[in-house]
């Protein structure tokens, strides 16, 4: 079992959809995850005290299978959209079927919540370790979480980041922003 607070919320989250069809809340669950080694009132505030970005990773056997989240935040808190995210990495994630109840115990699964996002200049401004991207041009907008598997360099980061907002990898003219995540396993 992860010992993450928020690794277990999207576990949870998901495992709630998938099994019995239903959307659990903080309130619920809270006991439950609050585990007798954690700090409640800090787990408490850091998810319900503050509202960020946050996105929910799933693998199966070392393959991505779900990756839905939010650049910035859109529910009234961060545990309210690990909650919401997981559901989507889950069921909604258009690249993929969605997650069957038998593959539930093959699944990994990671959040990453986004720090704040920061204009660039220039590509030579980023670290593929580091920093995720959002690439921007019109309306058009992809974004990349960073220390990906097999994603070692900028221009790859970046080729990636344009084909997920529709953009040729040699689109030019594009605006960029940077930002650091805080990843839990």
């Amino acid at each position: 079992m992860e010992n993450d607070i928020y690794v277990r919320l999207a576990r949870k989250s998901l495992e709630s959809c998938i099994r019995e069809g239903r959307k659990i809340s903080w309130e619920e669950v809270r006991d439950e995850l609050l585990s007798p080694e954690t700090d409640k009132a800090a787990a408490e505030e850091g998810l319900t005290g503050r509202r960020a970005g946050a996105f929910v990773s799933i693998h199966e056997h070392g393959m991505l299978r779900g990756c839905i989240g939010t650049i910035g935040p859109v529910y009234p808190d961060l545990a309210e959209e690990i909650i919401q995210n997981a559901i989507s990495a889950s069921t909604r994630d258009p690249r993929f079927e969605p997650i069957e109840e038998d593959e539930l115990k093959d699944l990994e699964i990671s959040v990453d919540v986004l720090g704040e996002t920061e204009d660039i200049d220039s590509e030579d401004q980023l670290d593929v370790k580091r920093y995720g991207v959002i690439v921007t041009k019109g309306y058009k907008r992809g974004l990349l979480l960073p220390n990906l598997d097999g994603v070692d360099t900028v221009a790859y980061q970046l080729a990636i980041a344009k084909q997920k907002a529709g953009l040729r990898p040699d689109e030019e003219g594009c605006s960029l922003q940077r930002f650091e995540v805080v990843r839990h396993y």
